[in-house]
């Protein structure tokens, strides 16, 4: 049960980091697209930016699941 538990806390942390360097990458090609008056390289920032907020999300659902 140990080894399971450490996998799901690894998985949790690998999420975790994903979801956030996905985040603000949405964040700098939000940015790109207010600058340079970008429609859909805003759109895709935003989009980018709520993907990154499901993986976390995502990610803290690991931490309530158990055996």
């Amino acid at each position: 049960m140990d080894t399971i538990t450490t996998i799901l806390e690894l998985l949790q942390k690998a999420a975790l980091l994903g979801g956030g360097i996905w985040s603000v990458w949405g964040a700098i090609t939000l940015a790109g697209g207010l600058k340079d008056h970008s429609g859909p390289q805003t759109q895709s920032g935003i989009w980018q930016l709520v993907g990154g907020a499901v993986i976390i999300a995502a990610a803290a659902l690991f931490a309530n699941l158990s055996f």
